[in-house]
């Protein structure tokens, strides 16, 4: 039996927030992470995609070599990085891939999307943790394009899809030289170097699917909040966020692992609590706004200052 370790990457490195291109070379190059949460958040997105999948999976028209790249770099990343959990056997265009932890065998040619079940980029998602977005590279510009999105924060694939990387974060409280900033990195990315940031975000409840669709579902949450339940209720939310190029259609790829811890546990590492409360506590009205903090952020405040 696979022993699968617990990983959490905290996202604070100063003790007060700070909004910048943080982004960094990915080492070891490789943005897939199989942790000891493999096994309920597959079923899970796997149920989302059955049951919701025109808000979770899309693709336009053209998309089918960048995706077909991504289950090429994807399921190498897989057997080269967990071994003991995934194998591959390639002959010429037939692979046969086996998903050890799931207990699953599945052959294909590879390029014919008619000898998988469902388009390659939705196939390869249902085996890892991430979501996996698709940025198409035109006009000294990038476009999203295709993408499983089952672990949403707040934003609808369904909503972006086509949009540039400016539109897409028009919402962000970024300035528009740092906007621009990143994008024209972006735009830069080489292929064989990848890179990764990580973004933060606080929510209360532990759902991982937080769409604004099904905003009526969890966002009367964040007013049940207490001193009595803060502790157990409100989590850190954080996405380590993986980009690299895919070299043969010079689309960018984009990975996405989402962690929580909630505030309790937070408490138990004081070292990060004291950061926590220090970034809450300094924080400008309009990353508050931004996300959706101000229902709730006294009381975690209140809460990590007991516990320090």
């Amino acid at each position: 039996m696979v022993s699968l370790k617990k990983r959490f990457p905290f996202p604070f490195e100063e003790d007060r927030h700070r909004y910048s291109n943080n982004l960094k070379p990915l080492e070891p190059p490789c943005c897939i992470q199989i942790t000891a949460e493999y096994f309920d958040e597959v079923s899970e997105k796997r149920r989302l995609l059955e049951a919701h999948p025109e808000r979770c999976f899309h693709a336009l028209p053209g998309t089918l070599e960048a995706q077909w790249e991504a289950v090429d770099t994807v399921v190498h990343q897989l057997v080269q990085n967990y071994p003991d959990c995934f194998w591959l056997d390639k002959r010429e265009d037939r692979w046969t891939f086996q998903n050890r932890l799931l207990d699953e065998t599945h052959q294909f040619t590879f390029g014919d999307a008619n000898t998988l079940p469902v388009q390659p980029l939705d196939w390869i998602g249902r085996q890892v943790q991430e979501d996996l977005l698709i940025m198409v590279q035109r006009d000294d510009d990038i476009f999203l394009e295709a993408g499983q999105l089952c672990f949403p924060s707040v934003w609808s694939l369904t909503f972006d899809l086509g949009m540039s990387f400016q539109e897409i974060h028009h919402p962000v409280p970024w300035s528009n030289e740092l906007s621009e900033k990143i994008r024209r990195f972006l735009l830069r990315v080489e292929a064989g170097q990848p890179w990764t940031r990580l973004n933060w975000a606080m929510q209360a409840g532990r759902r991982l699917h937080i769409p604004p669709e099904t905003f009526d579902e969890w966002g009367p949450e964040r007013y049940r909040v207490t001193q009595e339940n803060v502790a157990d209720t409100v989590h850190l939310r954080v996405e380590e966020q993986c980009v690299l190029r895919l070299p043969g259609s010079n689309a960018l790829l984009f990975s996405i692992h989402t962690y929580l811890k909630s505030v309790g546990e937070l408490s138990q590492r004081p070292d990060w609590a004291h950061k926590v409360h220090s970034v809450l506590t300094t924080l400008p009205e309009a990353i508050i706004a931004y996300k959706g903090l101000s229902a709730y952020r006294k009381q975690v405040i209140d809460y990590l200052e007991r516990c320090l």
